[in-house]
């Protein structure tokens, strides 16, 4: 005797969902594949992987928005900075070198020493020209006081001459109002001829005065002739002293010996440079494109990384964008006049300074030239 086993309303749906469904058969001949009904658990996978993808978007489109849209970067920058050129100033042989190359140096500190021998003797003899010169101006201002003294006795001879000649016009008048009687003739000849000589002596007293006012002229301007070339005495001394001071090069400035090329004995010319001092202060020249330019003004912060060290991080700020792209400065400007234009992005250099001293740290140089990544916040405010 066989007892049944009662089928459940569970059992049967289970049975339901195992089972394939037949389907109609195509008038071919041929059965339709049978379709299964998807599990719960299939189900909840495509959910979460659709919620998945969707975060992901989400974040995406944050990460854009707070790190990426508001910044701008280029790889096209690096370190600037003044790097002054040392030549000598006049022509001579090295004596002594104090300095080696990448050496820090100070602001007055002496550098070189070149042969001074030549200079100190056109020293001295400028020297000597100027006290010479010296000499004839104060003659000459001598000569002046003479030539005074003599218009003053010069005015003394024609005033006596022409007191003489008054008292010998009177007693000529006197001689030709007497009577024929009451004169001789000599008389009146001699009273004539006094007349005369002392109208010449009067005449000649005037010439006597006029060289010796000519005389004070011409001390005048052998005065000025004199305080000329003392003048150019002066300034021959000061030329030389100069030259001789030129003998030995000290720091204009504070930095470092770079490209250093003068050794003691070489003969030296103002035409020949013998090393370069780098100081210490550097800024970052950036080239961005032109389509990145829109929104960067001066004063926004910088972060700035340098490929020689990597670990290291710099801030600054942008200090100015030059007005004109680094092509149109170029020594050969591009040419497109002739019809042959082809759109090229255009990089405009911008000034970043730099918010501290870092080259205070002599194991981290930063150095003109070296390759940095600046990346500007040009939109909000500072970076975290």
């Amino acid at each position: 005797m066989t007892i049944e086993t009662p089928v459940t309303e569970d059992d049967s749906a289970r049975q339901l969902m195992t089972e394939d469904v037949p389907t109609a058969e195509r008038s071919d001949g041929i059965d339709v594949a049978t379709v299964k009904t998807p599990s719960p658990n299939r189900r909840r996978l495509q959910i979460v992987f659709a919620a998945g993808g969707l975060l992901a978007c989400i974040l995406a489109g944050l990460y854009y928005v707070r790190d990426i849209a508001p910044y701008e970067s280029t790889d096209d920058a690096y370190i600037d900075g003044h790097v002054i050129s040392i030549s000598p100033q006049v022509a001579a042989l090295v004596a002594a070198i104090h300095i080696d190359d990448n050496q820090s140096v100070h602001k007055g500190d002496l550098l070189v020493e070149l042969d001074p021998t030549d200079y100190q003797v056109a020293l001295r003899q400028a020297r000597g020209a100027e006290a010479s010169a010296w000499g004839k101006l104060e003659q000459a201002r001598a000569g002046v006081d003479s030539a005074e003294s003599a218009v003053v006795q010069a005015e003394a001879g024609v005033a006596s001459a022409q007191a003489t000649l008054e008292n010998a016009g009177r007693a000529l008048k006197r001689y030709q109002g007497l009577d024929d009687a009451a004169r001789s003739q000599q008389d009146l000849d001699t009273a004539t001829v006094n007349h005369r000589t002392t109208a010449a002596t009067v005449e000649q007293a005037k010439a006597q005065l006029g060289a010796a006012q000519s005389q004070v002229t011409s001390a005048k301007a052998n005065v000025i002739a004199a305080e000329g070339d003392y003048q150019k005495a002066q300034a021959d001394t000061k030329r030389a002293d100069v030259n001789l001071g030129y003998t030995r090069l000290v720091a204009a400035v504070d930095g470092r010996i770079t490209n250093k090329a003068v050794d003691p004995g070489a003969y030296v010319t103002p035409t020949i440079p013998l090393f370069q001092i780098v100081p210490t202060n550097v800024w970052v020249t950036a080239n961005f494109k032109e389509t990145q330019l829109d929104d960067m003004r001066p004063g926004q912060p910088v972060t700035i990384t340098v490929d020689a060290y990597p670990k290291m991080a710099l801030s600054g700020k942008v200090d100015s964008i030059q007005s004109g792209t680094g092509s149109r400065f170029s020594i050969i400007p591009a040419e497109n006049a002739t019809g042959n234009f082809v759109k090229v992005v255009q990089r405009v250099p911008v000034k970043i300074i730099l918010d501290a001293d870092y080259n205070s740290n002599s194991a981290r140089l930063l150095s003109p030239g070296m390759s940095v990544e600046p990346t500007v916040r040009v939109q909000g405010g500072q970076r975290q």
